[in-house]
């Protein structure tokens, strides 16, 4: 299928629309487990209460670069001839790293903390599983739909 010739605009609501997805996500968390971390991860330094201006920005990078990785590795923008599921396999594990990245330069929890490492591989996999799923649900139902506009040209 060929790609319609996106716009700046495209990009923007791609990244704004990652960046609500990972602050609800935060929001969530920090409703769960903030009140227990605050004064010890500076990801939840607000304890329940919200989320610091380094960090709502530090999340916004974080969207920006999640979007750029779309770009390289989910789009035929670049990369042409590689099988989706390596395409896929290099997204996940590139926004792993700079997640990981980020973690450790903006001190977003204790490095030495092993409960707490645990605790983002098991979020980050399951973040990855729901982005992967909807993603699957999402291109059903355009394969639908270009499948009924096949059949209905087929009958004329």
């Amino acid at each position: 299928m060929m790609e319609e010739k996106k716009t700046v605009f495209y990009y923007l609501r791609q990244t704004f629309a990652t960046y609500g997805f990972i602050v609800l996500a935060f929001i969530i968390m920090g409703i769960v487990i903030g009140e227990k971390t605050k004064g010890y991860a500076d990801l939840f330094s607000m304890g329940n209460a919200g989320m610091s201006m380094p960090i709502l920005l530090e999340l916004l990078l974080l969207a920006v670069v999640i979007t750029l990785a779309q770009v390289a590795f989910l789009t035929d923008t670049w990369i042409m001839n590689m099988s989706m599921v390596l395409r896929n396999v290099l997204f996940f594990v590139s926004v792993l790293i700079v997640i990981v990245l980020m973690i450790v330069a903006f001190n977003w929890f204790p490095i030495g903390d092993v409960t707490a490492w645990v605790g983002f591989i098991i979020s980050y996999a399951l973040s990855m599983f729901i982005s992967a799923l909807i993603t699957r649900l999402k291109e059903r139902a355009e394969n639908s739909k270009m499948q009924e506009a096949l059949d209905k040209y087929n009958r004329k």
